[in-house]
């Protein structure tokens, strides 16, 4: 009997830790489970698929009052950078020919595509569209800066692209006028780049063209000159060994003003520490040297004769001036026609200025609105709306029974009523 007892007393709190160890442990009454929101969604699925239903109606229903819109694209080639004549002539020639490798050189130009974008999107073109397909009185604008904004939400320029290719899109209503503006785009750039010179070659034939305008009337002013000095003088020629030093004077003061355009025109785009530059400063400080050796002055017009005043009579120095200066402007004249020459010849090279890859033509399919995406995307909006309107209401159900609760929202109401 006494066995049977200690047999009980041993095996009660066995049998008590058995029991705490199967009894489940009560979740805290803050924790919500995935039943109970589960649960609470079952309850207001009606609700839910009411609020998720109307959205897709109403969404169907813009969707469908959305004007069309169809997208006309054009792909275009912009001007690609070669090796050019003048590079070619730089390297086989001497200081003749000075200005050569500044006719090679960059004058600034880097990424090509970020220019021709930037015109596409400047106020000339895009007012010359806007006055000619009549696009403030489509728009409904009263002033041309609206419109433009107007018509900048409706085109892309894009350059970016890893082909090299600029690609210019244009949305319209009608697909044939979307086309018609693609085109007219690239119309209205090629007006505005018929007056500009963007390319490198086109920037250096224009240079060479300026400079070789002003060479050509000094010329002209000092062959005038001579002439009316031989009227004056009744002098027609100098001896061979004046006439060959007033040539020699002549040939370095143009190397001379030569070199100084192609100095000027280096520094504005490279510093003082370009090899180029330099070089060309160096060249520059030797021509000096040459002509400091023959006894002239470097400025033609102080009249610094390198012929010595024994062998020219006094009476034939000012013609002899007047043959130095139409040496000079001569020299100056050649060197410049010849730079200029090459600077067409390689703009010719280029070929057009932009060329069509592919044309615009009517699109057969509108590109927005996109109406199933639209009903798709706002029907998943009215699902999420509709389950947390759920939630919502359940959680101002219970916190309407719970009179702890329920009295703080008293408080509060009143507190925001000012009661």
């Amino acid at each position: 009997m006494n066995n049977e007892s200690s047999i009980a007393e041993a095996a009660e709190p066995l049998a008590a830790s058995r029991f705490v160890r199967n009894t489940p442990v009560a979740a805290p009454e803050d924790e919500i489970s995935l039943i109970d929101l589960l649960i609470v969604l079952a309850q207001r699925k009606r609700m839910i698929l009411w609020v998720t239903g109307a959205f897709a109606l109403v969404s169907a229903i813009i969707a469908l009052l959305l004007p069309v819109r169809y997208t006309a694209t054009v792909i275009l080639l912009p001007p690609q950078q070669k090796s050019s004549l003048s590079e070619m002539f730089a390297s086989q020639v001497g200081s003749l020919g000075g200005l050569a490798s500044l006719a090679g050189g960059s004058l600034g130009i880097k990424n090509p595509n970020d220019m021709y974008v930037a015109m596409f999107k400047s106020q000339t073109v895009e007012d010359g569209m806007i006055q000619r397909f009549g696009l403030m009185q489509e728009y409904h604008e009263r002033y041309l800066s609206d419109a433009r904004k107007k018509f900048e939400g409706y085109a892309t320029v894009d350059g970016s692209g890893k082909d090299g290719l600029i690609h210019i899109s244009v949305e319209d209503h009608d697909p044939k006028r979307a086309a018609e503006l693609a085109n007219g785009y690239v119309d209205e750039f090629r007006d505005l780049s018929e007056h500009m010179a963007i390319t490198e070659a086109a920037q250096r034939a224009l240079f060479f063209k300026q400079q070789l305008d002003q060479a050509n009337e000094n010329l002209v002013k000092a062959e005038d000159a001579l002439v009316q000095t031989e009227k004056k003088t009744g002098i027609i020629q100098v001896d061979a060994q004046a006439r060959a030093l007033i040539e020699s004077a002549a040939s370095l003061n143009a190397q001379i003003a030569a070199k100084e355009v192609q100095i000027q025109g280096i520094r504005a785009y490279a510093t003082s520490d370009n090899a180029q530059l330099v070089r060309a400063e160096q060249e520059l400080d030797g021509l000096r040297a040459q002509l400091a050796k023959l006894g002239g002055s470097q400025d033609v017009s102080a009249g610094g004769i390198i012929v010595p005043k024994g062998l020219v009579p006094t009476a034939s120095l000012e013609y002899v001036r007047k043959v130095r200066d139409v040496k000079y402007y001569d020299t100056i004249f050649n060197i410049l026609a010849q730079q200029f020459e090459l600077a067409k010849l390689d703009e010719a090279k280029e070929g057009a200025l932009i060329q069509v890859v592919d044309a615009a033509t009517p699109p057969d399919k509108k590109s927005s609105p996109k109406r199933a995406l639209i009903v798709i995307a706002s029907t998943l909006l009215g699902l999420i709306v509709g389950i947390f309107e759920a939630l919502f209401q359940a959680a101002r159900l219970a916190m309407n029974d719970d009179p702890e609760t329920s009295a703080k929202l008293k408080v509060l109401s009143a507190a925001l009523l000012g009661k």
